[in-house]
């Protein structure tokens, strides 16, 4: 299998369109054919970074590299920045408004979960410049 590079507009403020990015490279990864504990990481923590994006950073881009031994995303956005990474670590933290929270989203369990469901995150922001992630599921055989 050789390097696939695969690259993601996540457009702001539109929920309809959340979770395209995860659900192609859900399907890419079906069709090469990781395994599905592999895969539901990998989607679960790209589609909370994705859902993040949206609610909070009016989008950003996200870039996902696959091969035989581990899926690399990183996910940039230009949005406001988090003022405490260690606070928004924490499960049930959330800085989602109302209108948010009334759609479903904005529990406080994204930046948990991808932790949670990647191998290593590593999170810079700036206040005001915008926020990017580096993510790595590996592939165990």
């Amino acid at each position: 299998m050789s390097l696939i590079e695969l690259h993601y507009d996540v457009p702001g403020d539109d929920f309809t369109r959340a979770g395209e990015a995860s659900g192609s490279v859900k399907a890419q990864l079906k069709k090469l054919g990781f395994d599905p504990g592999v895969i539901r990481n990998v989607v679960i923590a790209l589609y909370e970074g994705e859902i993040n994006m949206v609610i909070h950073a009016g989008g950003g881009e996200i870039d996902v590299s696959i091969d035989p031994d581990q899926i690399r995303m990183v996910l940039r956005d230009h949005g406001p920045g988090i003022p405490d990474v260690a606070l928004a670590m924490q499960e049930g933290y959330s800085t989602a408004p109302d209108n948010v929270r009334a759609l479903g989203f904005g529990a406080g369990m994204g930046l948990p979960n991808i932790k949670k469901y990647t191998d290593e995150m590593r999170i810079d922001t700036e206040i005001g410049v915008g926020t990017t992630m580096y993510l790595r599921v590996d592939v165990k055989n």
